[in-house]
């Protein structure tokens, strides 16, 4: 199990393959964001997109979907999270493409009100088969520390 006295600083995982479908970005859409650009090839070759595309709510979700599996995978001992910080879609994706993250660590603390648990922060990107970063985040994670009763430094 990974807590969190092993997370270093400065590591990178790279990690995750999926698939996206045209039936997958249909259906994602119409539920969650039903725009003409994610529901229709014509409204959608009319746009800057030139084509259909999925929602950047569904490239989110395809993420966390590969950051989860990834999280089994490692055994993290993830307590969930406050928040991501900043979000951008750098480019659009589409039905055909296949999706992988890189993870960055880029701080982390142990909470002072509660020394069961520490706070990370880290930076995600999901890039396409072309290497084109399609999703940037800065998110922070909650995790267990294995010996809450050790001193929280600083």
């Amino acid at each position: 199990m990974l807590y969190f006295e092993d997370l270093e600083i400065g590591s990178t995982q790279k990690f995750g393959h999926y698939e996206v479908t045209r039936e997958e970005v249909i259906e994602f859409a119409g539920k969650y964001d039903p725009q003409a650009f994610h529901l229709d090839d014509d409204a959608a070759a009319a746009t800057h997109f030139g084509r259909l595309s999925a929602s950047g709510w569904h490239t989110c979700s395809m993420t966390m979907a590969m950051m989860v599996a990834n999280m089994k995978v490692n055994k993290q001992a993830g307590l969930g999270s406050p928040g991501v910080d900043q979000l951008r879609w750098k480019k659009p994706v589409y039905p055909g493409d296949t999706l992988r993250v890189e993870t960055t660590l880029i701080e982390k603390r142990r909470s002072k009100s509660r020394p069961e648990m520490g706070i990370f922060k880290s930076t995600q990107k999901t890039i396409n088969q072309d290497g084109d970063v399609v999703l940037e985040m800065t998110s922070n994670g909650l995790i267990q520390v294995r010996n809450p009763d050790a001193p929280i430094e600083g």
